[in-house]
């Protein structure tokens, strides 16, 4: 299919073809991020659970910078390449990456400094707060690979790829998985364990897919083009940061309320992991259309077909509601049968 589906196929037929591979993408990454707690949670200790659940919502609110981040650039990329302007769509990507991963380092220094910190504010439990930090820290120093990771996938979605980032996502869920098993199981390094397996994971991901992104600019023939362009800072920080600030919200409201959870303790704390790791998937289709309408409509802009806008978001709109019914149907009949992946028929080992 060519790359301009977006702006010629049916808006129904062009969401769903476009969003389902980044549902399906996301999918396999709440996938492995639900298989670090069950891993942890059935081969290590209910604290060692409690421990990876202690910083999520945290964690949450530095995916929502980096996709919001993400979402902010590829609109800017999809305008251009709507328009078939492919020397300011390649400079436009190459800036996002740059500016992103300066923002990553800056914030995974002051990460690393703070970490402790930052979880005595969120009431981590005190027996479990040292695996906590352990993990967090590990976390913060791979934060350059995640932004880069989120905003990889985001400029291959703004260009109409989104089955690359897909195959990317397989392959590191997979890997990730495999990591932990052999890491945690095998070589006994518990939290720290599933959180390496996931900086590998997606710091491999990351280099496959900035060379796959170089190999579809020179399929272009786009020829020379500037790497850094400050004049392409602005727009994509005024549609970024209203995007951040959205998808931020809900993360820190769930900070608040995983506070008080921590006050009563590593059992609940081990509870409220696992439940929330099955919220976080039953969101992505949600999230995926959502970033599928940002790259729609961008291109369709970009094309100068306005009508095709509105009529993407009432298609989108639909696709929301079917999505819910379909999850409802899911979850519900099977909710004690999925908690029990990550504790257990009878609760987690209570040995370390």
């Amino acid at each position: 299919m060519n790359n301009d589906y977006l702006v010629k196929k049916k808006p129904m037929y062009a969401l769903f073809v476009f969003a389902l591979p980044i549902i399906i993408g996301n999918i396999f990454q709440q996938t492995y991020t639900m298989a670090d707690s069950a891993i942890v949670g059935r081969f290590v200790s209910e604290k060692a659970l409690a421990a990876v659940g202690a910083s999520y919502s945290l964690t949450n609110i530095f995916i929502c910078v980096a996709i919001g981040g993400g979402i902010g650039a590829s609109v800017i990329v999809s305008r251009y390449f709507g328009a078939k302007e492919y020397k300011k769509t390649k400079t436009a990507v190459y800036t996002a990456l740059i500016a992103f991963t300066v923002l990553s380092v800056l914030l995974g220094i002051i990460g690393l400094v703070f970490s402790r910190l930052i979880l005595i504010a969120l009431n981590t439990p005190s027996d479990v707060l040292d695996l906590a930090v352990d993990y967090l820290n590990i976390y913060f120093a791979g934060l350059p690979f995640l932004f880069m990771y989120n905003v990889l996938s985001a400029m291959f979605n703004a260009l109409g790829k989104s089955k690359i980032p897909l195959y990317f996502l397989i392959f590191s869920s997979v890997f990730n998985v495999a990591l932990d098993l052999l890491l945690v199981k095998n070589f006994r390094m518990g939290v720290t364990g599933v959180a390496w397996a996931t900086l590998i994971a997606q710091g491999i991901s990351v280099v496959l897919s900035f060379i796959v992104l170089v190999w579809e600019f020179k399929k272009l023939n786009i020829g020379r083009a500037k790497f850094f362009e400050k004049s392409e800072l602005l727009p994509m920080a005024k549609i970024a940061f209203p995007s951040i600030i959205q998808q931020s919200t809900v993360s820190i409201g769930m900070m608040l309320v995983q506070s008080v959870v921590n006050g009563f303790g590593s059992e609940a704390l081990a509870g409220y992991s696992a439940a929330i790791r099955v919220e976080s998937l039953c969101i992505v289709p949600f999230n995926s259309i959502n970033n599928a309408v940002s790259s729609y409509t961008a291109q369709n802009l970009g094309a100068k077909n306005e009508k095709r806008v509105v009529e993407g978001y009432h298609a989108a709109n639909i696709l929301v509601v079917a999505f819910s019914i379909l999850l409802i149907l899911l979850i519900e009949p099977f909710n004690s049968l999925i908690v029990s992946m990550f504790l257990g028929d009878d609760g987690t080992r209570t040995t370390p």
